[in-house]
Order: C-alpha cells, then sequence, then structure tokens
C-alpha cells in the first residue's frame, strides 16, 4: 500500500469511527429510554438495564455499517476535496479507476468487521442480551408472536410450546401425533421438558391421551423420552429475528422448515441479507466517492454529508420495505435482498459518470 493510499485509508477509518460513535451513542440512548419502562419490574434494576443496552451494541453495530461507511467515507472525502489534498491525490497521476480499486483495497477490512459482528458477535451477544433481560424481568419467557405459544411442525406431529426458560428448557408441552393422513393418533402433554442429545428430550410430568377405533385411552408417567428434530439452536431462532441470527443458523432453520413443508421465504430473506452485507459496504464506499467532487457553490461538507445521510437512511428503510414486500408476496428471497443494494450501485455508477464529465 503506497503512502498516499495509506494516508487515506487513515483519513476514512476514522471518519467511519467517529461515525459509529456518534449513531453508536444515539441509539444506545433510544435503547435506554425504551428499557427504562421496565426499570423496577422483577430484578430489572438500573445495572441490568445498562448491560442489556451494552449487549446490544453489536446488534447495532452490524446495522449501521453501511449508513456509517457511507457517511464516513464522504465526510473523509468531502473534507479532503475542500484542503485540496485530494486535488493533489488525483493530480498525482490517480485515474479514476485506481481511485476505485484504492477505496475497495480500504474497505476490505471493514468488510471482513462486518461479517465477523453478523456471524459471531451479534448472535452471541443478543443471546446474552435476552437471557439476562428475561432472567431479570421473570424466570420464564412468554412467547408472544402467538398467545398460545409456539407451534412448530416436526415430521407428522404438531408441536405447541407455552414457556421457554432462558436456557431453552420447555414448559407446557403439547404434542400432537397424526398418522399419515393427518387423522389425530395421541395428545402428549408434559409439564417440562430438558434437552439430552441426539434429539431426545427428557419429558417430565407426562399425560398422554391414545385415540384409536377402540376408544380413548389415558396413561400417565412421570419421564419418557421424546426424539424429535426441534432443538435447542432451532428454538433460539425462533425466539429471535432472523436478522439476529447468523447465516447458517437461518440455513439450518429454512432446510428444518422446508422438509416440514413450512414456508421459508422470511428466512431464507434474511439469510441472502447476510450473504449479501458486504456487498453493500463495497457499494457505500463506492456510492461516496462522486461527493469528493468539492464545489462551494453546492453547500459543501455539510451539504454533502446531510445528502450521505439522506441516502443512508433512504437505503435502509426501503431496503426493510423490500424485505416486508418480499415476505409477504412471497417474491423469489434473492430478487427481495438484491434489489436495493443494485439500484444504489447504479446510482454510484451514474453518479461517478456524470462526475467525471463535468
Amino acid at each position: 500500500m503506497s503512502l498516499l493510499t495509506r494516508y487515506l485509508a487513515r483519513e476514512i477509518y476514522s471518519s467511519i469511527a467517529l461515525v459509529f460513535i456518534a449513531l453508536l451513542m444515539l441509539f444506545a440512548f433510544f435503547d435506554l429510554l425504551r428499557e427504562l419502562d421496565d426499570l423496577g419490574r422483577g430484578s430489572y434494576h438500573v445495572g441490568k438495564v445498562l448491560l442489556f443496552v451494552v449487549l446490544t451494541i453489536p446488534t447495532r453495530l452490524y446495522d449501521l455499517f453501511p449508513v456509517a461507511t457511507l457517511i464516513g467515507t464522504i465526510f473523509a472525502l468531502a473534507q479532503m476535496a475542500a484542503s485540496s489534498e485530494l486535488t493533489i491525490y488525483r493530480s498525482s497521476g490517480v485515474s479514476l479507476k485506481q481511485m476505485i480499486l484504492t477505496l475497495f483495497k480500504i474497505s476490505l477490512p471493514i468488510v471482513v468487521l462486518s461479517y465477523v459482528c453478523g456471524e459471531m458477535l451479534t448472535p452471541a451477544s443478543e443471546r446474552l442480551a435476552q437471557s439476562v433481560r428475561l432472567q431479570a424481568l421473570s424466570s420464564e419467557m412468554a412467547i408472544r408472536e402467538f398467545r398460545s405459544g409456539i407451534w412448530a411442525k416436526d415430521g407428522h406431529s404438531f408441536v405447541n410450546v407455552k414457556n421457554v426458560l432462558p436456557d431453552t428448557t420447555l414448559r407446557n408441552i403439547n404434542i400432537y401425533e397424526f398418522d399419515k393422513n393427518y387423522h389425530l393418533q395421541s395428545i402428549t402433554a408434559a409439564q417440562r421438558a430438558s434437552y439430552g442429545d441426539e434429539n431426545i428430550w427428557q419429558l417430565e410430568g407426562v399425560t398422554q391421551t391414545r385415540f384409536s377405533s377402540q376408544g380413548v385411552t389415558v396413561n400417565a408417567v412421570p419421564n419418557m423420552e421424546w426424539r424429535s428434530e426441534l432443538n435447542p439452536d432451532i428454538l433460539r431462532v425462533l425466539l429471535a429475528g432472523p436478522n439476529q441470527m447468523s447465516a447458517w443458523n437461518l440455513y439450518l432453520y429454512t432446510q428444518h422448515l422446508r422438509d416440514n413443508q413450512q414456508k421459508t421465504v422470511r428466512y431464507e430473506i434474511a439469510m441472502w441479507n447476510k450473504l449479501l452485507y458486504p456487498f453493500v459496504v463495497l457499494v457505500m464506499m463506492l456510492l461516496a466517492l462522486p461527493f469528493a467532487a468539492y464545489r462551494q457553490r453546492e453547500g459543501g461538507v455539510s451539504a454533502k454529508i446531510f445528502s450521505g445521510i439522506v441516502l443512508g437512511l433512504t437505503f435502509h428503510f426501503a431496503g426493510q420495505m423490500f424485505t416486508n414486500l418480499g415476505a409477504i408476496n412471497e417474491w423469489p428471497a434473492i430478487l427481495s435482498a438484491i434489489t436495493m443494494p443494485t439500484l444504489f450501485l447504479m446510482l454510484a455508477i451514474y453518479m461517478l459518470w456524470s462526475t467525471e464529465r463535468r
């Protein structure tokens, strides 16, 4: 890496870091205000609230990578253009193609960091944050997606779990087993279930009701084994939003849904968004390059930063809109995930072309 490239990288990295700090402080403050509504419930005191907010920072960090990269790069390049540093950089013989390649090289550490954050740091910290909050508010977590709890299809059985402890121990389970024609064969109700290994759960306080042509029989036993494809990792996917899961876990859960003939669009879109995320960071840095053209009559550095904020927020909210529309209308997952990055890439190319013409 040349001296000029190292200098440019240092300026861009420092600007992105400052933007990250400002945005993280802002979002952490909003998270803190939201959590204050539950302050005092159970053992959810100030220390636990602050710990929860700190543990959610990696999730915020991951969500803000494209916006912070765009704004930080615009700020660095606009400042350098205003002080004629970028003009000297270009006049030293650096072409537009070389400038783009330089930005791509500079973006590689950011891409790697976003990947590590999304695949390793964010899922672990989010699970820990939710566990801290749930343990402080109550001893167990009631699933709110359905009033009756979690419903899952497992082969020819339908499983209803009312409550899940933070360690994924289950309480109040009902297993409805059907034959291949979906005639109800039995209902197994258990007070508690803990995971052993090899997809085997240990049920406690079991009441099993069997239906046959001879009539109905009811049998109560203290313990029994239950073999199921459901496991703690799958339950963690169910209990958290798809955007907070790693691409690998999303892939595994998508396969589980497909094997049980259930809809997978929502989780496929989230998986493709994860896979395309590094590409989004590159697009944002490329989009910042046209803002390096400094023109005082166009408002200077502050106007360019404001434009970057508007573009970043537009990308963020429009991307969420396409994700939701894709899930509702069951569009191809990759189409829903790639639409906004492609549009912004085309915008970046057009802006670069327009800037070079002038």
